[in-house]
């Protein structure tokens, strides 16, 4: 086992290390075996044809960019195995999507998929401070979203105890925390704050006890934020990236460094794109986060536009791996919304929100019309008991400081603690009632 600084590698040291030339060499190897397994699916050699290519086309990496995207309307389009590059008794799990806008997504797992996953998910840990003997509170939801049973098997992989308690049973959640000792919570970050705020009310020292490590994932979240979660639980706040139809999580993880979550590049290739023009981005520009599975089996995936807004950086890290980084996720184009002709995402007013003294991390965003335009309104929390006026003021204060940092004008509404919605889940931030005020 080798070592950078005091952080052993447990899994695949080498690979994590590997120079740029060699991991390009490695990337380019394993893409043409992609687009080849790809190009046995009739959808993708449809696509392929009408595009003029061919997976032997591919000569270096960057001839990547003439092959075409893959989106979720495709993998809907395909419902429920029409993606799969192998046959359907080889696939040995299968996720999908709640489906709650139209077909849900399907992803299919071979064996070697789940080994795959697995063994990612116990590099992904181990690069976050995570090490055997831990014992892992997995909030993440179980079932056919990813997001559980994938950390689950990639913790005891690395030698975790793992306590399967999903979501749900929040003060049930606290005493487990407390009576096994956990040292690793994995949730949300919305949850998270959740299990923070009740355990307060319960009179009980979260922040005090056996807790470490926080993996975080599953939803866009602030630097803010990330400093609320380390206060409220005594731990270091790990950013995780991944996504259901790429694999799930695992993807993408933070080391102890916290300057961006290392990319697993010797198994997905990353790009950034203009999500106008469609072009490809350098490192160090925001744009749309793409990528392409090098190793999967059973869905395979060319160029999957994730919708994710990101920036690429190959900068060194301290922690001596070379994978490239990805830096915050901002938001989804999808998430976005567009006030008179201003760009906003929901993490940017958590991090306004979060900044003003007096405001709870809990918050709602209320979009309607206005005659012919598009209005928002923000709902949000006082921290304590605050009568009219002092709420009142909150909203002011937090009306200006939007409009001065976002540039957009809103109303504020302030209400008394605990009037919000708390999420066991994935936090739902957005709340568009313009279609029922057409």
């Amino acid at each position: 086992m080798s070592a950078v600084g005091a952080a052993p590698f447990y899994f695949a040291p080498a690979v994590e290390r590997l120079d740029r030339d060699s991991l390009r060499r490695l990337q380019l190897e394993r893409l043409r075996g992609a687009l080849t397994r790809a190009y046995g699916v009739p959808h993708y050699r449809q696509a392929f044809d009408r595009a003029g290519v061919r997976p032997e086309d591919l000569a270096v990496l960057e001839d990547l960019a003439r092959f075409p995207f893959t989106t979720k309307a495709d993998l809907r389009d395909t419902y429920p195995f029409g993606l799969f590059a192998v046959p359907r008794e080889q696939v040995v799990r299968l996720h999908a999507s709640s489906g709650t806008t139209g077909r849900p997504t399907v992803v299919g797992y071979t064996e070697g998929d789940i080994a795959t996953w697995g063994e990612l998910i116990a590099r992904s840990l181990a690069c976050a401070g995570v090490r055997p003997g831990d014992i892992f509170h997995n909030a993440l939801g179980y079932g056919l979203f990813t997001g559980g049973l994938g950390f689950h098997y990639g913790a005891e992989r690395l030698g975790c105890a793992v306590v399967p308690m999903s979501g749900g049973q929040t003060e049930k959640q606290i005493q487990l925390i407390r009576d096994f000792g956990a040292t690793v919570i994995n949730a949300t970050p919305s949850y998270a704050l959740n299990l923070a705020e009740t355990a307060t009310r319960l009179g009980i020292d979260l922040a005090g006890g056996s807790l470490r490590i926080g993996i975080f994932g599953a939803e866009p979240w602030s630097e803010t934020m990330r400093g609320e979660l380390d206060r409220r639980l005594g731990l270091r706040a790990i950013d995780s990236y991944g996504l259901s139809e790429v694999m799930g999580p695992g993807v993408a993880m933070e080391c102890s460094h916290r300057l961006g979550m290392h990319g697993w590049e010797d198994h997905f290739l990353f790009e950034v794109i203009d999500p106008e023009t469609l072009e490809p981005l350098p490192f160090g520009q925001p744009g749309e986060l793409v990528i392409t599975p090098l190793t999967k089996e059973a869905l395979p995936l060319v160029r999957y536009r994730t919708r994710d807004i990101a920036t690429l950086t190959d900068d060194p890290c301290p922690c001596g791996r070379t994978h490239l980084r990805i830096l915050r996720v901002t938001g989804r184009n999808d998430d976005m919304m567009i006030i008179r002709g201003v760009n906003v995402y929901p993490s940017q007013v958590e991090a306004v929100l979060l900044g003003v003294a007096g405001l709870a991390p809990h918050y709602q965003l209320i979009l309607s019309r206005q005659g012919w335009l598009d209005h928002l309104t923000i709902e949000a929390e006082a921290d304590a008991v605050a009568g009219d006026e002092e709420r009142g003021r909150l909203a002011a204060l937090l009306r200006h400081h939007v409009k001065s940092l976002i540039g957009v004008t809103c109303d504020v509404r302030v209400h008394p603690p605990g009037t919000l919605p708390r999420s066991e889940g994935k936090a739902v931030r957005v709340k568009d009632l313009r279609q029922e005020g057409a």
